[in-house]
């Protein structure tokens, strides 16, 4: 047999299944801010949450407080998820989806529908192969055309037992290891990935002097639209921007031209269609990875994340994204990397440790 290779610490993992098992989408988030709430706290002079509901612990410098630069670290709280958007006369539930879907990975899943009465399980519906016999088959599916199955026998039913349109619906499933230790599968990496790292960053500097004031946290709202971001950057005013965000893998085929890779490191993000990381800032995040020994992969994405929303707010913020990959996301069953973890958790560390006022000017002016 082979030898399992444990490369994960048993506290971590359980910060792990704490926050990918705990259930949040866009717009309902209070579970996850709650939980967030409650581990950076202790590590924090402050904690402060914007009138969306991103929520973030402040470490201030140091040094002089005047002098010292603000820099942002924001995971986002939100998974994909539904929105039920009417109830039939036989008790099932019509929704509209929050944040992408790929439309053949719904049906027949397990969630949860969260109730003001209470939380019920709730299955998605799907087409048994014996009804497709002597058809064409299922023909185009859309997500809108999935009704999901609460076990209700009628519509009078389903509002006795408190549901009402605009109820949320969120993926269920356990976290667990691989076989090997090496790597991990869950629901919600993207982006649970940054929460969780930051938490544990804020840990690892917790008694460290360092010569930036530290603002990090999590938004809300990234999957429909990076709405918490503009919210949260109005607010903290912050220099330098990294979103904390998972990505999607794309190395099935082993393919070396193909972006997002297991166990090759943290992302660093050069380009996407929302956000082209400039220079000065894609030049400290290489050196500070290469001084530091962290190993990391060049990564250009089909999709955005808060950064794309955050370089634009103000004035304008030098963002950037300290990332990983995460293969199937935006379904019930993340696998990803733990030594890629371990990766973007350095790099984080790093970063908050090494940014003082002269290299954020010296990124600033070098844009």
């Amino acid at each position: 047999m082979a030898e399992n290779k444990e490369v994960l610490s048993t506290e971590s993992f359980e910060l792990i299944k704490k926050f990918t098992e705990a259930q949040g989408t866009s717009g309902f988030e209070g579970r996850i801010r709650a939980l967030l709430r409650e581990e950076i706290t202790p590590l924090v002079d402050e904690v402060v949450q914007d009138n969306l509901g991103g929520l973030f612990g402040i470490k201030k410098a140091s040094v002089d407080e005047s002098d010292a630069p603000r820099i942002m670290f924001a995971a986002h709280m939100d998974e994909v998820g539904f929105i039920v958007t009417g109830i039939t006369k036989q008790g099932l539930f019509r929704v509209t989806p929050l944040g992408g879907w790929n439309q053949y990975v719904v049906s027949s899943q397990r969630f949860t529908l969260q109730t003001k009465s209470g939380d019920y399980p709730i299955i998605s519906s799907s087409i048994p192969p014996h009804l497709l016999r002597g058809t064409a088959g299922q023909g185009k599916l859309d997500v809108d055309d999935i009704l999901f199955d609460g076990g209700f026998t009628s519509r009078e039913e389903a509002t006795e037992f408190g549901i009402r349109i605009g109820d949320p619906i969120v993926p269920v499933n356990q976290t667990t290891k691989t076989a090997n230790g090496k790597r991990i599968i869950s629901k919600s990496w993207d982006n649970r990935y940054g929460n969780v790292a930051l938490i544990e960053a804020l840990r690892a500097v917790k008694d460290e002097q360092l010569k930036s004031t530290i603002i990090a946290g999590a938004n809300v709202q990234e999957e429909v639209g990076l709405r918490g971001a503009r919210v949260a950057t109005h607010k903290f005013d912050p220099e330098l921007f990294f979103a904390v965000d998972c990505s999607a893998a794309d190395d099935l085929t082993g393919d070396p031209d193909k972006f997002g890779h297991l166990d090759h490191g943290f992302l660093l993000r050069v380009q996407d269609p929302t956000m082209i990381t400039l220079p000065a800032m894609k030049e400290f995040l290489l050196d500070t990875a290469e001084t530091n020994h962290i190993p990391y992969q060049y990564f250009v994405s089909k999709g955005g994340t808060d950064a794309g929303q955050a370089h634009l707010s103000n004035n304008g913020i030098p963002s950037a994204v300290i990332g990983v990959c995460g293969r199937y996301i935006h379904t019930h069953q993340t696998l990803f990397s733990i030594a890629d973890y371990e990766a973007a958790k350095a790099m984080i560390i790093a970063v908050m440790k090494t940014l003082d006022r002269s290299t954020v000017n010296t990124i600033i002016k070098g844009v």
